[in-house]
Formats: C-alpha cells, sequence, structure tokens
C-alpha cells in the first residue's frame, strides 16, 4: 500500500515528497502519501480550468458520466474499502458500505433537475433564469466519512458542469487518491483532480485565484479560516462544520425502547460524525434507567481492528483527537461526574476509547458543552422539557438535534423550536440524498444534498430576450 499517487489532468502525478500515513488501530506509521508541492497544485488548477470550458457544454454527457463514476465505485468497493479500513480504522464491512453509499449518491445526483425558471414567454419576448456553473470548485474534505462526503461535494459539482481539485485530510489521504486514480478512468482529463498533502496545501487552494467556490467539511475553527481566506476574492463558500447534537428524551417514553437507537446514533464510526448524538437530556425520572440501558449496551460492543471479524467499533481515527476525547474525559471526572460504563483509553496499540456512559453531569462542562467526537456520551436529566430545549440551543452549534417520543405531534412541536439544520424524530442520523443537510449558527454556511445542494455549486443568470423590430 505504498504507491499512492494524486490525479493531475487524469494523469497520475507522484509527490516531490512524502506524508506519513498512520494506521489508528496501532498508531503507526505504515506508507506515505504524495505531498502536493505548490507548482503541483497550480498544474492542478490549470487542468481543472482549461476542462471546463469542455465539460460545462453537454448536460446529457455529464450525467451519463455520473452514472459511470457510481459504477466504478461499486465496482471497486472492496479495494477501496480495504484502504478505507486501514487509514480510517472503520470496520471493514462499514467501509465498504460507505464506498457502496457513495456509488448510490452518484446515480441518484444524475437523476436531478437543474433548473430553468421561466418568468416570461409571450409576444413581449422570453425571460428565463438559469443555473451556470462557477468553474473550478475546491473541495477540501474530513477524515471521517473521507469518500461519502467528497461525493456529496463531487457529485453535484460535476453534474451542474464545474471542475474540481479535491484535498483530503492527511489523515485520510489514501482513499481519496485511490478515488482518483478510479474516477480517472471514467472522467475526462482535468475535469476531476485529486492533490494530497498537510493543512498548508488547504490554505493555498483557498487562496488560489483560479477557484470560485469553495467546498468544505471541517471543524469550525478551520472553517473561519476558509471563510477568511476566500473573502479577499469573493468566493463562494459551502461550510459543513461541526456539531454537538442534543437528543432530547420525552418522559412518556420507556428507556428500554430507545435505549439502543440512542447509542447507535451517538456511538456509530465511534462517534466520530459531526451530526451524531453528542448530548441526552433525559427527564428525571427516566434518567438512571436510561442511563443502565445506556452502559449495559456500551459494555456489550465489541472494539478492535477493524479488518478482524465482529468487530463493531474502530479506533478514534488519529493522536489529536484521541488525546483531546481522554482530555475531556478526565476533565468530567474531575467535575464529579460518573463513569456508568468506560471511562478509560484501552491498553495496549492503537488510539482506542472505551465505550463511555457520562452519568451525573451538567450543562457547564466541557464534555457537555464541546463536541467531543469521540466514542463518549454524557446523560443530563432535566426536571421541564422547556429546560432540556433551552439547554440544547444555548451553544454556538447548529447541525442536527433528535426528539424521542411516541407523542409525534409533541415532538416535532419539540423539534421545530431547536436551532439546527435537521431536526429527527424518534431516530438520529437518517440521512436522505433528497433532503438538505447543514447547519445553524457556528455549524455551518449553506447546505449540501438534494436540489439545494446541487443549486449550491451553481451562480444566477437570467437571459432576457425579445424580437427585433
Amino acid at each position: 500500500m505504498s504507491d499512492f499517487t494524486m490525479t493531475i489532468d487524469g494523469q497520475s502525478v507522484a509527490g516531490d515528497s512524502g506524508l506519513g500515513v498512520v494506521n489508528p488501530s496501532t498508531g503507526s506509521v505504515f506508507t506515505e502519501a504524495p505531498n502536493c508541492s505548490p507548482a503541483q497544485l497550480d498544474s492542478a488548477m490549470a487542468a481543472a480550468e482549461a476542462a471546463f470550458g469542455t465539460w460545462r457544454l453537454d448536460e446529457d454527457t455529464r450525467r451519463e458520466a455520473l452514472v459511470a463514476c457510481a459504477n466504478a465505485l461499486a465496482e471497486h468497493a472492496p479495494e477501496l474499502g480495504e484502504v478505507l479500513c486501514r487509514e480510517q480504522g472503520k470496520p471493514l464491512p462499514k467501509a465498504i458500505g460507505e464506498i457502496m453509499g457513495a456509488s448510490f449518491w452518484f446515480r441518484h445526483t444524475a437523476t436531478l433537475e437543474i433548473p430553468v425558471e421561466v418568468l416570461q414567454d409571450n409576444d413581449d419576448g422570453r425571460v428565463e433564469v438559469r443555473r451556470r456553473p462557477f468553474g473550478v470548485v475546491g473541495a477540501i474534505t474530513p477524515w471521517n466519512f473521507p469518500i461519502m462526503l467528497a461525493t456529496w461535494k463531487i457529485a453535484p459539482a460535476l453534474l451542474t458542469g464545474n471542475t474540481m481539485v479535491l484535498k483530503p485530510s492527511p489523515y485520510t489521504p489514501l482513499s481519496t487518491l485511490k478515488l482518483g486514480e478510479t474516477l480517472r478512468e471514467v472522467l475526462p482529463p482535468g475535469v476531476f483532480n485529486v492533490v494530497s498533502g498537510g493543512d498548508e496545501l488547504g490554505a493555498w487552494i483557498t487562496t488560489h485565484p483560479t477557484v470560485r467556490k469553495i467546498s468544505f467539511t471541517g471543524s469550525i475553527a478551520t472553517g473561519k479560516r476558509v471563510a477568511a481566506a476566500a473573502a479577499p476574492d469573493l468566493k463562494r463558500v459551502t461550510l459543513e462544520l461541526g456539531g454537538n447534537d442534543a437528543a432530547i428524551v420525552l418522559d412518556d417514553v420507556q428507556p428500554e425502547a430507545i435505549a439502543e437507537k440512542l447509542f447507535w446514533g451517538a456511538f456509530e464510526n465511534s462517534g466520530q460524525i459531526c451530526s451524531a448524538i453528542k448530548r441526552v437530556y433525559a427527564p428525571r425520572d427516566r434518567y438512571r434507567q436510561l442511563v443502565d440501558q445506556l452502559a449495559e449496551i456500551a459494555r456489550s460492543v465489541s472494539m478492535g481492528d477493524g479488518f478482524a471479524a465482529g468487530v463493531q467499533l474502530g479506533p478514534i481515527n488519529n493522536r489529536p483527537q484521541f488525546e483531546r476525547v481522554c482530555e475531556l474525559v478526565e476533565d468530567a471526572k474531575r467535575q464529579g461526574a460518573t463513569m456508568a460504563a468506560g471511562g478509560n483509553a484501552r491498553e495496549g496499540d492503537g488510539f482506542f476509547f472505551a465505550p463511555t456512559i457520562v452519568a451525573d453531569i451538567a450543562d457547564g462542562t466541557r464534555l457537555v458543552d464541546e463536541e467531543q467526537f469521540g466514542p463518549v456520551l454524557p446523560i443530563i436529566a432535566y426536571d421541564r422539557v422547556e429546560d432540556a430545549i433551552a439547554s440544547a440551543n444555548g451553544t454556538h452549534f447548529g447541525l442536527s438535534g433528535s426528539v424521542w417520543s411516541h407523542d409525534l405531534e409533541r415532538a416535532t412541536e419539540i423539534g421545530s423550536q431547536l436551532e439546527c439544520g435537521t431536526a429527527w424524530i424518534n431516530q438520529h442520523l437518517a440521512f436522505l440524498p433528497n433532503a438538505p443537510f447543514g447547519g445553524a449558527k457556528w455549524s455551518g454556511i449553506g447546505v449540501e444534498n438534494g436540489h439545494w445542494g446541487l443549486t449550491s455549486f451553481t451562480e444566477l443568470q437570467t437571459i432576457n430576450a425579445t424580437k427585433l423590430a
């Protein structure tokens, strides 16, 4: 697994230097990814700009190309999944499932219509509002779902006629490099370019004069820097940033009826999902029962190397994030919180932290107020549902949230009061390709998916035509 290359103008390109990639299950470097130079980035931008002139012209060809991308991903899912498992840590079936999900997203996006709105069509003339592509899109993707979240950008950007230069996280570059290798067989040269490198490469992309739109998924802190860097050139931006999703359990539901769903809404991908449940608010008279139910599940799940049979949860992806989770849990202990399950890093190699349920904790504790992004879940008791809603909203975060109740009308009303981009009822992490996904407040700008996400890769153009006298 050492011969990974970038894709620039449809060609395989090695880096001038290398970037070590760590297997999170061992904590050790196992191979290198290319480290893109400024000159190589310029070449990728020039290729994307040159390809744009032709790529933008034929919508039918673009739709056919997206279907070809979907087919290529499905065909190569096992090998791509193995690369993803090794560098990201998630269990191999989940890694292959991510590739197949990306294939589905490509196929669905190929069916979306690029709208043309007719405002006038009579003897006096015809006025249309069309959607035109920006040109070259710079995409920067995170390490938790490298292929799926890249696809959320690639598919709509290419369908609407843009070309792209994409940079994956330096923690998980290999699967995206492999994606570039796979798609260079079905896309024209220059349409989709993949470059890899450290954080400075992302800064170069954000400020590069060729780029007209930035699509970024990552942390709030980095998202703010992306927005500031894009502003002088008035680049358009879509930012999908962090979340501290609250799940509010209402007093009419028995904990055993929802504990399993709550657990996986929080612990899927070892909690490394922007929109995972990060805190649970439970009515005081159901509190201990819910804590016990969740703790029992946490103690029963299998955590280990993603290639091992039966593993349900993998490691935290990288050392900085692992150390942050350890720090937040230790702070919670100092504040008097109880570890109902877990509470410690696992001995041995790799970045493994035991699935942890934290009780006797309240707002104002860092583990509740900040985004932990790991396999740790605090449970907070409330006396009035109005207090739980206020706590859920009392944050700069606003990505998503959920409400759990047998009373759908009541739960939906409470969900509508949550200050977030998506409010789920009796479920969590229920993503749909035809529904917009994005955040309020500091959790982002703009949306992805559905026709809303599609048109975010376009700008409006009015065509106002009349006949000559």
